[in-house]
This record gives structure tokens, C-alpha cells and sequence, in this order.
């Protein structure tokens, strides 16, 4: 069966981490998770299944992973996963597949998504700082999402929004 639990694919797995621009309740995340993986039980690429696994946290981040060991996830079959995440936004009435988002943590420990341009404003009103958590989507191997996605801005590309 291609599709694994995440925590068995190997670190050098190439990811792809989704970011809701708000969070996805109990309610619907059942069912994106479903769609999700009705996907990957079928995903292919030049007709081979993928060994894949997906992992979903804070209400917000919906990861896919694929061990390219085995096969490889070719651009066209990229290409059907977003757009099934993109037919199931509709019906959860939030957006995974789109960028310019950063998420973090505000003072309280409460995730915020915005858009780089407010994160900034964030950061010149103070309201965002070096130590602020932020949750890097960038990342494309399993090792560097288990080691850097929960970071903090001063470590991260987030920086480059931090006020002078």
C-alpha cells in the first residue's frame, strides 16, 4: 500500500506543506482529510503508485509527503494533488493552495495567518520581532520540516520582514 504513516517515510522525503488561510474545524477538516487521502491511496506518477503519507496540525497545515526512493512524484501528477486541494477548498470555505501567507504565533500563543506585507506592518508597529514563532511552509524535505517549521522569524526567511 503506497500510502504510510509519516513518521515512516525517510527524512530525505520530499514535502509539500499546505497552509490554510484559516483554520479548518472539526467539522470539515474530517472531510478534507478524506478527500486527502482518497488522493494519495490512488496518487501516481508514469503509472507507479507513490509511497506517500500526509500529516495535518494546528487546524492549518495539511503536509504531504512522498519517499522518492521509490518513485519519484512527477510534475503532472504535482500538478492532480493541487488540483484536488484546490476542488476541496470550496467545500471547507478556506484556501490551502496559494502563497504570500506567513503564519505565526502572537504574545497570547494564538496562530495568525497574514499576508507578508501585514507581517511587516506587524513588525514596524512591534507587534512582530525576531522571537516571534513563525511556521516556515518553504521547507521541502521531511528532515528540515521536523527540524525548522515551528521556528522563530530571526531564524528563518521570516527575517527578511522584520523591521531595521
Amino acid at each position: 500500500m503506497p500510502l504510510v504513516s509519516f513518521a515512516d517515510l525517510p527524512d530525505d522525503a520530499r514535502v509539500w506543506i499546505f497552509g490554510s488561510d484559516a483554520p479548518i474545524d472539526d467539522i470539515d477538516a474530517p472531510r478534507l482529510l478524506a478527500a486527502v487521502d482518497g488522493f494519495l491511496y490512488a496518487w501516481k506518477a508514469h503509472g507507479n503508485p507513490l509511497t506517500c503519507a500526509r500529516e495535518w496540525r494546528d487546524e492549518h497545515f495539511l503536509v504531504i509527503g512522498v519517499d522518492q526512493r521509490t518513485e519519484g512524484a512527477s510534475g503532472c501528477s504535482v500538478d492532480g494533488l493541487f488540483r484536488t486541494l484546490q476542488a476541496i477548498e470550496q467545500g471547507i470555505g478556506a484556501s490551502l493552495v496559494g502563497g504570500g501567507r506567513v503564519y505565526f504565533r502572537d504574545a497570547l500563543g494564538l496562530l495568525h495567518t497574514v499576508m507578508r506585507p501585514d507581517f511587516e506592518a506587524l513588525a514596524k508597529n512591534g507587534n512582530a520581532a525576531a522571537t516571534t514563532t513563525v511556521f516556515d511552509t518553504t521547507l521541502t524535505t521531511k528532515a528540515d520540516y521536523v527540524a525548522r517549521f515551528v521556528t522563530t522569524a530571526g531564524a528563518s526567511w521570516h527575517a527578511a520582514l522584520l523591521s531595521d
